[in-house]
């Protein structure tokens, strides 16, 4: 049986919307009825005041006490009555003796009769406001006294009626209204526009969905191993993880201080700066830091503009280190196979003089040939009795020799077995020596006299080893160049030139040590390298 689809909540943006909608509503609505009763008091004041200025103006008129006096005072206030009412635009005028007999009125039936609501105060010389229901209606209406030589000779209310003050107030309102709607609208649009750009950024999830994604981006952060960098537009980090930070050796884990610094800043190496500030992709290129070989690849993020770049790196250092150590062991290996062919070429040139019936020289010819062998590995024993660099020279020698070059060890060569302390291991002492000699043999390769020279021993609490060869020898103006990732000056083979030396200077910074290039005294360049023997720290690679 197919169970029913719950419906989907709906999304943080159309929340959003609802909200706001309901909010613009409520405050606008609010505001509405606020200044409707706002208005309707202060147009009450207003006639209040009006009506007021209105009956104190005809009290006070010299015409009106002078008609109070005549036989018929009717006959000249009421045509003034109606004259004023149409004048001030107040709906009624009514002047009447101190007792309340109307002398005048709208309507001329209601002449002569009482007036309808208070005179006690006008009587007593004060005017007065107050709204009474009358022979038109509720009205609001001033009455004050027409006083002459200190006494009062007569009384004049003037009003207006709250059908007329609730006219102008709806009229008012009307137009208030119509304000409010279209500021209900306005802001509903405007909501809808920003709610619409919101849903396009959170493509369409709920809270919910938003605060699982949060969740699942931070623990995928921290649980990679390899290093990710997200740069915005300008370069600078928006985030980091913390293999990001271990592999670039910056900031510590959680360092706010990080985010939002440019990539300038990092103190980076400037090879690795420069691809990470490209605007180009750069896939697998392989970077140095001080203590690390790592393969950087980067990717810009665009929508419709650029918007940054994300980094990841790979820690390839021990990598990197087994494979000088599998080029070691071929070049072994090479030597091997050239020197086996060499013994059956050898042993072939025994066996042809045997068969040609001279045996001492068959004889001769071979212990000169073991003696000249025995001879180079007791050189090279005898000078360096540690047995990782002794198998290393072995080899390189055979190496050297099968390219023409002549590898000798140095007279002053002196480095015993044991020497060397825990911290300084194997690894490291083959990449730096044996990448100083590969890059020696390059240079002395094709030269006349083709030689190159290895010298290692102890200084008091140094380690010295000191290549040189009879090449071209180094430019002093490229002198630190020489050891940078990349910096060759032979053409690039299939896999790239340039990082032998990088290896070996940061083999050499990692066991604080010192690393210089001059030119020799054959001409070419020596490498020496002073590496301590009691500060060595650990780490082959």
């Amino acid at each position: 049986m197919r169970l029913p689809s719950l419906p989907r909540p709906r999304s943080l943006a159309t929340q959003l919307f609802a909200v706001q909608a309901v909010l613009i509503a409520v405050v606008v609505a609010g505001y509405a009825l606020f200044t409707y009763l706002s208005d309707g008091r202060q147009a009450q004041d207003a006639a209040a005041r009006h009506a007021t200025a209105v009956a104190r103006s005809v009290a006070d008129s010299p015409s009106v006490r002078a008609a109070i006096h005549t036989p018929d005072p009717t006959a000249e206030l009421q045509p003034y009555a109606v004259r004023v009412m149409r004048d001030t635009n107040v709906d009624f005028v009514t002047i009447m003796n101190p007792a309340g007999i109307r002398w005048t009125h709208p309507d001329e039936r209601q002449i002569g009769r009482h007036f309808l609501g208070r005179t006690d105060p006008a009587r007593h010389g004060r005017t007065f406001t107050e709204t009474y229901t009358g022979t038109l209606g509720a009205s609001v209406r001033a009455v004050t006294p027409v006083e002459e030589n200190g006494r009062v000779i007569g009384l004049v209310s003037a009003g207006i009626k709250v059908e007329a003050i609730s006219a102008r107030v709806q009229e008012q309102v009307t137009a208030l209204l119509g304000v409010a709607g279209g500021t209900l609208l306005l802001g509903a649009v405007g909501t809808y526009v920003i709610n619409a750009r919101l849903r396009r950024h959170t493509h369409g999830m709920n809270a919910t969905e938003l605060s699982r994604m949060h969740d699942y981006h931070q623990a995928a952060l921290h649980a990679v191993r390899e290093g990710l960098l997200m740069l915005d537009g300008q370069y600078r980090v928006a985030l980091i993880n913390d293999g990001g930070r271990e592999l670039l050796g910056v900031g510590g884990a959680g360092d706010p201080d990080l985010i939002g610094r440019s990539v300038a800043d990092l103190g980076l190496p400037v090879p690795l700066t420069g691809a990470l500030l490209s605007s180009q992709p750069r896939v697998d290129e392989v970077h140095l830091t001080a203590s690390r070989v790592l393969v950087v690849n980067t990717s810009p993020v665009s929508g419709g503009e650029r918007r940054g770049t994300v980094v990841t790196l790979r820690d390839v250092t021990e990598l990197q280190s087994l494979m000088g150590e599998l080029d070691s062991e071929r070049g072994f290996t090479q030597a091997l196979r050239s020197q086996a062919h060499e013994a059956a070429n050898r042993l072939h040139t025994v066996v042809s003089l045997i068969e040609l019936g001279r045996a001492e020289e068959a004889v001769e010819f071979a212990t000169a040939e073991l003696e000249l062998a025995q001879a180079l590995t007791d050189q090279v024993v005898a000078a360096v009795s540690e047995p990782v660099l002794a198998a290393l020279l072995l080899g390189k020698t055979a190496q050297a020799n099968e390219r023409g070059v002549e590898l000798v060890v140095s007279a002053d060569s002196r480095l015993d077995d044991g020497l060397l302390p825990a911290g300084l291991s194997a690894r490291d002492l083959v990449t730096i020596l044996g990448n100083l000699i590969d890059n020696a043999v390059d240079a002395a390769q094709g030269s006349t006299g083709a030689r190159v020279t290895v010298t290692a021993y102890a200084e008091g609490a140094e380690l010295v080893l000191r290549v040189s060869d009879t090449g071209a020898g180094v430019d002093p103006a490229h002198a630190d160049l020489v050891f940078q990732r990349g910096y060759s000056t032979k053409p690039a083979g299939p896999g790239g030139r340039g990082l032998g030396l990088a290896l070996v200077r940061q083999a050499v910074t990692r066991h604080e040590g010192a690393l210089a290039v001059a030119e020799a005294e054959e001409g070419g360049a020596v490498f020496e390298v002073r590496l301590p023997l009691r500060t060595a720290v650990g780490g082959g690679g």
